[in-house]
């Protein structure tokens, strides 16, 4: 069995919890290494007024021992600062669903009156803890030189132009970015749409583009549906509130050529398999090919407006429009990482799947014979062919 996760808490609650299982023994990790993308979630122009409230840290209470893992599931606490404002505060009850959110779906399922518990869970708070467990599984394809990064490449219906950037240019540029956008020009334009939304009582979606490098070949499989590596990633990205689209590669645009224009050819280079093009986003057939992965994911603009929207009491029975709820504006730039996370998180799984072995040494050792078998020379027609390319 590979990497399990599970997060538990409520947005107003004591805090915030993840029990990751599955990891090996070994892996050098501290608090600080999960705190810096604890922060990054919390930055971005655009976010709402409790990010001012919040100063996520994280508490590693299981699975470590004199700072490296211990191979038991490891646990992860992320207090709520906000919550000594809401204990033993007497609530009213909620009963107008806002369109958009899990309100009113969730109050049918699990047959409640009250909204609130509903809210309460569904809030995008809860990534707090997966962006945490995901910063973890950054550390550990890290040790074998895996890179999972990202960056917003549009808000609204503003874009960014990054076509002669390289991926490691667009992801460093985005760090230092105020909305995570690699491109200063868009940058500045994407702030300025964002703060007419606010005047204008509104909220803005975009795209966030997510990128991993160094992957070898054979990640992920073809032999049953949900082993495919772009099904497991499809699902996680799409398990993050308001992201609504996601495509591998350039899905969208290749479905509108004909098949001779999308594929990416083989060829034959200094006696080398390459790819000249990346089409496919690094997955053929549910498989890493050795190729950068590139994934592309629409958000749309969030439900919680200051404006209201039209609903309906559920006690009352009467239409009335939504009270509001704080939120972001725009909450595509805090977006990034936890989109990062939960692809830093099948990878590891999928890495650990591939590679087996219960401590980090392991894996290395695996891993270093599984780089080797890919360079060796292998005899084709008389050709020699490499698989993993340098």
């Amino acid at each position: 069995m590979g990497l399990r996760l599970l997060t538990a808490g409520e947005s107003h609650g004591p805090g915030l919890m993840a029990i990751l299982d599955g990891l090996p023994s070994g892996l050098l990790i501290s608090p600080e290494n999960i705190n810096v993308d604890l922060a990054r979630r919390q930055k971005g122009y655009g976010a709402g007024p409790r990010m001012k409230l919040e100063h996520d840290s994280v508490q590693i209470l299981a699975g470590i021992m004199e700072g490296r893992t211990t191979g038991a599931p490891m646990a992860l606490m992320i207090e709520n600062a906000d919550h000594k404002n809401w204990k033993g505060r007497k609530t009213p009850a909620m009963t107008i669903p806002r369109p958009g959110h899990a309100d009113l779906a969730g109050a049918i399922k699990f047959g409640m009156n009250d909204l609130r518990p509903v809210l309460e869970r569904a809030s995008a708070r809860e990534t707090v803890s997966r962006v945490a467990a995901g910063a973890v599984c950054r550390l550990l394809l890290d040790s074998f030189g895996i890179k999972v990064g990202g960056y917003v490449s549009a808000i609204g219906n503003l874009s960014a132009s990054i076509e002669n950037m390289s991926i490691e240019t667009c992801i460093e540029s985005a760090l230092a970015d105020p909305v995570h956008c690699p491109d200063p020009d868009a940058s500045r334009k994407m702030q300025s749409a964002i703060h007419q939304a606010m005047l204008d009582k509104e909220t803005l979606g975009g795209i966030i583009e997510v990128t991993a490098t160094g992957l070898p070949p054979g990640l992920g499989s073809y032999t049953q549906w949900d082993k495919r590596l772009d099904a497991r990633i499809g699902g996680v990205i799409l398990s993050v509130p308001a992201i609504k689209g996601v495509e591998f590669g350039l899905a969208f645009e290749n479905s509108t050529l004909a098949g001779t224009k999308v594929h990416d050819p083989i060829r034959l280079e200094n006696n080398r398999l390459v790819r000249p093009s990346n089409r496919d986003g690094g997955l053929e057939g549910g498989v890493t090919t050795g190729q950068p992965l590139f994934i592309r994911a629409a958000m749309k603009p969030i439900p919680t407006t200051l404006s209201p929207q039209p609903s309906v009491d559920l006690v009352s029975g009467e239409e009335v429009d939504t009270r509001y709820e704080r939120s972001d504006f725009c909450p595509v730039p805090r977006a990034v990482v936890i989109l990062e996370a939960m692809v830093a998180f099948v990878l590891a799984d999928a890495l650990m799947e591939k590679l087996g072995g219960d401590s980090l040494d392991e894996l290395q050792e695996r891993f270093a014979n599984l780089r080797k078998a890919n360079l060796e020379d292998l005899h084709l027609d008389g050709h020699e062919h490499l698989f993993w390319k340098e």
